[in-house]
């Protein structure tokens, strides 16, 4: 069987067992372009895969991703009989995945210079005005959304006398609810006032968050409106190793907070773990638990709350 047909059928059914697999598929086309999709499914040998993982820059994560994506389609090829084996190096003879380096996490002092902000930043706006960048931001930290998720947001989906979000179409496929707090709920109401004044090409189906012609918003212009308001924020990149601050930085700096929260009134945090979960949308806790030790502050709380433990102050003999 031809490569390109194997990695066609393999893309087909990762998508029919319901992943995106946008990601995975992407890397498999540039493997089909790097090695000749006219190919062989067996003819792939091991210097050519050697030669896609290792590319033409230095070592990073990306590596490890190109490696688990043809690693998957693999397993599928053999399982189907299209090889006999897999020409992928094994696992333990690759390279030491890179660390990562940690985001961005928004102080509140730095929240409060940026919404201070929008205003004067947005002045001479053409499509994302103030008011829909305030919301955006509103819904990234507030609710915790993911930028995909506050994008599709319908106004069929925020029910505000509930003060609450249905949101669709998530990272995993999945539907879940998100309650906010009454002081979001009443800014959202208040956008949602304007919204009203706007075009709704698709009715109480259109999206909640809109340009000012009524369109949806592209994370590409909302990308860039938030850069500028960084600017006008006196928000720079750090010279400590993290991420530059980005829009998703927001979703980051709300779960830390929730954290450093609980640590403050003494919460049973590893309790409170899987509701901080299932509120950002993760499939499982790990993806959480990484929040534990992102800012100083935590650490200082949860120091604080180990001292309390050894000096008797949180357990019993």
């Amino acid at each position: 069987m031809m490569l390109r047909d194997a990695v066609h059928d393999y893309i087909d059914w990762r998508q029919a067992h319901g992943a995106k697999f946008h990601a995975g598929a992407y890397l498999l086309h540039r493997f089909l372009k790097h090695v000749g999709g006219t190919a062989a499914c067996d003819a792939v040998s091991q210097a050519d895969v050697l030669d896609f993982l290792a590319g033409t820059r230095p070592l990073t994560r990306y590596r490890a991703s190109k490696y688990s994506v043809l690693d998957g389609f693999y397993r599928y090829a053999i399982s189907r009989g299209y090889v006999i084996c897999s020409p992928l190096p094994a696992r333990n003879d690759e390279p030491t995945r890179p660390r990562s380096s940690p985001p961005y996490v928004y102080s509140r002092n730095e929240l409060q210079l940026l919404f201070d902000a929008i205003d004067v930043s947005r002045q001479r706006s053409i499509q994302i005005d103030a008011d829909t960048l305030r919301a955006l931001l509103l819904l990234l930290y507030g609710a915790g959304l993911r930028f995909g998720e506050a994008q599709r947001l319908t106004l069929d989906d925020v029910d505000l006398p509930d003060a609450l979000l249905t949101i669709r179409h998530t990272k995993f496929y999945k539907t879940r609810l998100v309650p906010v707090c009454r002081q979001l709920a009443d800014a959202l109401k208040a956008y949602a006032a304007k919204r009203a004044q706007r075009p709704l090409p698709e009715g109480t189906a259109s999206t909640f968050l809109a340009n000012r012609d009524g369109t949806p918003l592209v994370h590409r212009s909302a990308a860039h409106a938030f850069v500028k308001l960084l600017t006008d924020a006196g928000i720079g990149s750090p010279n400590d190793g993290r991420r530059a601050p980005c829009l998703h930085s927001l979703r980051h700096a709300a779960a830390v907070h929730r954290l450093e929260s609980w640590y403050r009134q003494g919460a049973d945090v590893q309790r409170l773990l899987p509701t901080l979960s299932i509120w950002l949308g993760h499939t499982d806790l790990d993806g959480t638990r990484i929040y534990l030790s992102m800012t100083p502050e935590l650490l200082q709380q949860a120091s604080l709350r180990f001292n309390a433990y050894v000096n008797g102050g949180d357990h019993h003999e």
